[in-house]
């Protein structure tokens, strides 16, 4: 059956890779992945839909990788942006036999449930300065701020204010006994969260940034993966250096007949 559960605002607060055999690291590719993001023309209503005009049009990112898979299925993600002057807008599409997500509480245990994460660095010319964001399906929210690398400490307290987050599944939540299909969030994160870090807020057609969209989680066949590779041959996700590229657009997101 598919649950929905409706949009929460929450509170402030390419080469190709080279195969490899079971138990192997993936290799990186010679240069991290670019996306451009349309911009939306109207703002998507975030119901954990993501069936709008706007939302068809806009590309994926490209399949996901899975740089330190050892064994199990490997489930992909599906990921698209978009933009305007207030927000950034994000779908994450989640292939998954065995859906869990238990943890709603802000800054809670989201890492143990099915999740996904969005890293940013807004201001492309200083990558290491970033922010990480996890999403889960039930709309808990963890989220921090990086202001001097990976390397040292996160920033005592940060919140994102404003976000709006929804999500929905195709199957039964927390019950590994049968088979599930997939599970989807859609966000918006307002751009004055990253204000300080930005060059311009809003930011300007042209605008480039540092990203990274990862997954992970959950109980049963929990992978890695993520949209730019890592590089380390352990799991990280805090690889700024790794991060890809986001080029906002002033194309517009338009009606297409097909997702």
């Amino acid at each position: 059956m598919m649950s929905l559960l409706r949009a929460s605002r929450l509170p402030l607060p390419l080469l190709m890779l080279a195969a490899v055999a079971p138990g192997q690291t993936e290799a990186p590719p010679a240069r991290p992945p670019e996306y451009t993001v349309l911009r939306a023309a109207t703002p998507p209503t975030i119901d954990g839909k993501f069936d709008e005009a706007a939302w068809r049009t806009a590309p994926t990112v490209g399949d996901f990788v899975f740089p330190w898979w050892k064994a199990g299925a490997k489930e992909q993600t599906r990921a698209k942006l978009l933009w305007d002057d207030e927000y950034l807008y994000l779908t994450f599409e989640c292939d998954d036999a065995h859906v869990t997500a238990r943890h709603t509480a802000r800054d809670g245990k989201i890492p143990e449930d099915d999740c996904v994460e969005f890293m940013l660095a807004p201001d492309a010319d200083h990558p290491l300065v970033y922010f990480n964001i996890e999403f889960n399906v039930l709309g808990g929210i963890l989220d921090n701020f990086r202001p001097n690398g990976p390397d040292q400490p996160r920033a005592p307290k940060w919140d994102a204010e404003g976000v709006k987050i929804a999500g929905t599944y195709a199957g039964t939540l927390n019950d590994d006994s049968d088979t599930d299909r997939a599970w989807q969030v859609e966000v918006a994160i307002p751009w004055r969260n990253f204000s300080a870090q930005m060059k311009t807020c809003p930011p300007r057609a042209g605008t480039v940034m540092r990203a990274n969209l990862n997954r992970s989680g959950g109980k049963t066949n929990p992978q890695f993966s993520q949209w730019a590779h890592g590089g380390t041959p352990k799991p990280s996700f805090h690889t700024p250096a790794r991060f890809g590229r986001l080029i906002l657009s002033d194309r517009l997101a338009a009606a297409s007949t097909s997702r």
